[in-house]
């Protein structure tokens, strides 16, 4: 079968940032409540998740959207310095602007859903040129309006951006929680992303179709009859 679009995760996909966003968490963590986020908390509370949501687990507080932003910010300002600390480091992951480029040149829908906030979406547009590739203005992102990861909202919404049915769309996911969200939206192709030792834990995860160590594995030309 073939697709019409792809809708790609940011974080972890686009941009191999995760150790940056643990550091960060971890520190962050450490302040609130006094030690930092294990492995395993991290792979379920943090990746693929909202900073609303993380921030609730992390306080063990219902928290309304001026709380949470305001303890967010602090955090991500953190994280955006070490993004820039990286000096010409900080680029999109392996494989990402040859695949990019190529979609452009065969006209492929696609777009971003990612669960980070406004803030950051607009620092990866202006520091690692997203505009070249996306419409920028209809990034899906974590605008405090729709249930975070797991639940679909964001990839049905992505979908329905590019004009099309979720099952005419490839996905491109590298956390659990984001894997179940698109599976819950019905996407056609769910593409795990991941280094070897983490892929036979993807390909259980319902849903998943690949999974692929890097964004230049991915073989476009077959998965959009071109």
């Amino acid at each position: 079968m073939t697709y019409k679009g792809i809708i790609f995760d940011f974080n972890g996909v686009l941009l191999w940032d995760g150790r940056l966003h643990e550091q960060a968490w971890a520190e962050f963590a450490r302040q609130v409540r006094d030690e930092p986020f294990t492995v395993a908390e991290m792979a379920v509370q943090m990746h693929g998740r909202s900073n609303h949501a993380i921030l609730e687990y992390l306080t063990g507080q219902k928290l309304d959207f001026a709380a949470a932003h305001e303890l967010a910010q602090q955090k991500e300002a953190v994280y955006r310095q070490m993004c820039l600390d990286l000096g010409a480091a900080f680029q999109l992951s392996p494989g990402a602007v040859e695949l990019l480029d190529w979609l452009v040149a065969h006209n492929i829908p696609r777009t971003i859903a990612t669960a980070s906030e406004a803030l950051n979406v607009a620092f990866f547009g202006q520091h690692l040129h997203l505009g070249r590739w996306f419409d920028v203005g209809k990034i899906v992102f974590d605008d405090g309006t729709m249930p975070n990861k797991p639940a679909p909202d964001i990839y049905l919404r992505a979908a329905a951006t590019l004009g099309l049915a979720p099952a005419d769309c490839v996905v491109v996911e590298d956390s659990h929680s984001g894997i179940q969200a698109a599976h819950a939206a019905g996407i056609g192709h769910i593409i795990a992303l991941g280094p070897a030792p983490t892929h036979p834990n993807l390909r259980a995860l319902p849903g998943v179709t690949q999974v692929l160590a890097n964004l230049g594995e991915v073989q476009a030309s077959v998965l959009f009859d071109l």
